[in-house]
């Protein structure tokens, strides 16, 4: 049989090429952005890939990286999707099933709303597909294929196989060698899906499988796409330093306490970790609570942050805005600081209710969800009702965080003068997000999505509204800072 894997087109990519990159250096070509392109290739189809039977030719298909029409033989398609992905992914699907090709469908969004999924798949999968998968192969092979699938006891993964890699573009992806040793988060954030997907259970990988992987990819740089690669301290301890004669590069997902612990950070360094992804989240007390990231102390961040500097280690951080206590001050806050840290990354989303998150609960509870396209669940856009800021609001002071934060004047704050070799790859790399900004928006940038008008109209939620030329930021800023 031939079996389409497929990664449904994900609007809220925000890793195309920015023009910036089209006319750049040697160094910013070997980071690998290319005229269509994603972060990570989909492991978790590749997985798949890897479990299929070896008499079954497979391929996988990226949205991401090229368009997608539903026009390509199968025997039968197996479709992931994350909320934001979900109309493309049941658009695909109708379109396979028109073509009397069988279609199953997978992954966090069809797990959370599986009846939903249904209506347009003749299989879905609930949770992890490890185990499964070669039994709805046979299943299918034998005509009995079932319409639900779930394996409620988590995967060992002692016994889980490495993806198949071959089947990756290689020029497609800015990572292209990724890996994931743990599954599960020890922390179970409202806002967040990994638990309810991959349980409250924290797994990990034997320590030697994941070397022998790493030994098989031959290359220096991996990013492990651990949800939280240091939950179980002791272990991640014991993973560092059994990378440490493989003098690799790598960089991962953790929480802050990683800061808290000097021997943690020394062997990370030692063993190569060039930068980590920390969630801050946010610099309210009371969000931070209401989130239930216990783990977050926002009057302790300067500290931790001074912490993994001193390490050697770099730090993206990803920041939200659109708690319910969330005012003006909070957007001015969080950059103020950031760029006092000197952090060198930053990213910056508006909550969203994902489907089977506490926060989707209690907002469906509380009557506030606003949109049920799920195209929008796209962490940029504002779906339920806020108590303080309007939508619009929301959108313009997000829009401007990523701005600021990624403009000539913060990047040399921030970076100050390249001097070394690894200096210059981060002013190119933060240069490649301010191309990629103004590549993706435009004059959009100051307008809701949707909206482009030669004036921007940016409200302030009174009853007064302000129309202001594109490009006239200094001038909106203060407009905006010194609204009610």
């Amino acid at each position: 049989m031939k079996i389409r894997f497929v990664n449904p087109h994900n609007g809220s990519n925000m890793y195309a090429a920015p023009k910036f990159f089209r006319y750049a250096s040697k160094i910013s070509e070997s980071l690998n952005f290319s005229a269509n392109g994603a972060l990570f290739p989909p492991l978790n189809l590749a997985t798949l890939a890897a479990l299929t039977p070896p008499e079954h030719d497979v391929v996988i298909d990226d949205g991401c990286l090229e368009p997608l029409d539903g026009s390509r033989p199968a025997d039968l398609v197996a479709i992931t999707a994350m909320t934001a992905q979900a109309p493309a992914a049941y658009e695909l699907a109708d379109k396979y099933r028109a073509q009397g090709i069988p279609v199953v469908l997978g992954g966090i969004h069809p797990s959370m709303l599986p009846d939903e999924a249904a209506e347009h798949a003749d299989a879905v999968v609930l949770g992890e597909a490890d185990r499964l998968w070669p039994d709805i192969v046979q299943d299918f092979a034998n005509g009995k294929m079932k319409s639900r699938y779930h394996d409620p006891e988590p995967v060992d993964l002692a016994k889980i196989v490495p993806p198949r890699r071959d089947l990756f573009n290689p020029k497609g992806y800015v990572v292209v060698n990724s890996a994931q040793t743990t599954r599960g988060c020890p922390f179970n954030c409202n806002f967040c899906s990994v638990t309810t997907m991959s349980g409250v259970q924290y797994r990990f990988r034997p320590v030697d499988k994941v070397v022998e992987e790493v030994r098989s990819m031959g290359t220096r740089f991996i990013y492990f796409v651990d949800d939280n690669i240091i939950g179980i301290p002791k272990r991640a301890k014991e993973l560092f330093k059994a990378f440490l004669p493989l003098k690799l590069n790598w960089a991962s997902q953790v929480t802050i306490n990683f800061a808290r612990d000097r021997e943690l950070m020394q062997l990370a360094k030692a063993s190569g970790c060039h930068g980590v992804f920390i969630g801050f989240e946010t610099f309210s007390n009371k969000s931070i609570r209401d989130a239930g990231k216990g783990v977050n102390r926002p009057d302790e961040y300067l500290r931790d942050i001074g912490r993994i500097h001193e390490a050697g280690i770099k730090i993206w951080g990803s920041f939200i805005f659109g708690f319910d206590n969330d005012g003006l001050d909070i957007f001015r806050e969080t950059l103020d600081f950031i760029e006092k840290s000197k952090m060198e990354y930053a990213q910056f989303s508006l909550l969203t209710p994902l489907p089977g998150t506490a926060l989707y609960r209690q907002f469906e509870d509380e009557q506030r969800i606003l949109l049920r396209d799920w195209s929008k669940y796209d962490l940029g856009t504002i779906v339920f009702n806020h108590p303080l800021l309007s939508a619009k609001r929301l959108h313009f002071e997000k829009n401007h965080a990523w701005r600021r934060f990624y403009s000539f004047r913060s990047i040399f704050k921030r970076l100050g003068m390249p001097k070394t070799r690894g200096d210059l790859i981060l002013w190119i790399t933060n240069l490649a997000v301010n191309g990629a900004l103004n590549y993706r928006w435009g004059k959009d940038y100051w307008t809701w999505k949707g909206e482009a008008p030669a004036v921007a109209t940016i409200p302030i939620d009174t009853a007064s509204h302000h129309p202001i030329k594109i490009g006239e930021e200094d001038r909106l800023v203060k407009l905006a800072r010194s609204a009610p």
